[in-house]
């Protein structure tokens, strides 16, 4: 949602053409979030979540409650003091389920040291084969959990009359689909996407269906304000490498973003100058 002013001076200090992004008050560096599950150990996960850049992990409370595999010992596999929890709701099918583990989650921040920790990832999802999230419930749980003083981050399906009734009920971002979640599909609803981007209020977290670099860096160009990506990172035959390369990719496509790209044309426009040619 920031361009680069044009009487920006033109120097090699990149760092001066953005700020940081800011959630809820609090600042990151990073425009990159990852994910805890589907990596094949806890080392790799580790060594992924390092290599990525990232500072937001995002953390499934049930499967930590519970210690589902895969997430055995996952609370003190990461260093919380430099990695900020973002507590997930996955898993649950209705806004009241949504809600009380939400309140688990932040009870889990506390205790391992984010006292001030109240974000929450928010997913409703009823839909067990597509893992399409639930417009009305999201909304619903969304209203609830502002109230009780939660900086929410909800995960919907690119509906920009959906995002915008989020952003006025109070969440903190608005966290579109690119594709269905693990598909590796890529952005397949832009349009939307655009849509939601010019009219947000708030940062835009492109989540869900990115599996490569490529992507991930387009969804930045478009004027996303950060990614969340998980399946293509945790599932890479060389899963710290993806996680570099995807933190690469989101700060290419952020500076091309602020750059501002050329113009499409239909005809081609010649790169060396016309005049001065040698004429014999």
């Amino acid at each position: 949602m920031q361009t680069l002013d044009k009487s920006t001076p033109q120097t090699n200090d990149l760092s001066s053409l953005d700020c940081p992004l800011t959630i809820a008050g609090k600042t990151f560096k990073s425009r990159l979030m990852t994910g805890t599950g589907k990596y094949r150990s806890i080392r790799e996960m580790q060594h992924s979540i390092i290599a990525s850049g990232c500072e937001i992990v995002t953390v499934a409370v049930r499967r930590v409650q519970t210690n589902a595999p895969g997430h055995e010992g996952l609370a003190e596999a990461l260093d919380w003091t430099k990695i900020w929890m973002l507590p997930n709701t996955a898993g649950c099918q209705t806004a009241e389920d949504a809600i009380r583990v939400a309140r688990l989650g932040r009870e889990m921040a506390k205790l391992l040291g984010q006292e001030d920790n109240n974000f929450v990832k928010l997913e409703v999802i009823p839909d067990s084969k597509y893992l399409l999230p639930d417009p009305i419930g999201t909304l619903e749980a969304a209203e609830k959990l502002v109230k009780e003083g939660f900086a929410v981050l909800p995960y919907i399906n690119a509906d920009p009359l959906l995002a915008k009734r989020l952003q006025e009920v109070g969440c903190v971002t608005v966290m579109p689909l690119g594709s269905p979640i693990g598909s590796g599909q890529g952005i397949k609803n832009a349009a939307n996407i655009e849509i939601i981007i010019d009219n947000a209020t708030v940062p835009v977290v492109v989540d869900a269906g990115i599996g490569t670099p490529s992507e991930a860096a387009a969804a930045m160009e478009m004027g996303a304000d950060a990614l969340l990506i998980n399946t293509a990172i945790a599932q890479a035959q060389n899963s710290a490498a993806m996680a570099r390369a995807m933190g690469m990719a989101t700060e290419a496509g952020r500076l091309a973003y602020l750059a501002g790209r050329i113009p499409v044309k239909a005809y081609a426009s010649a790169s060396s100058p016309l005049t001065g040619k040698i004429t014999g």
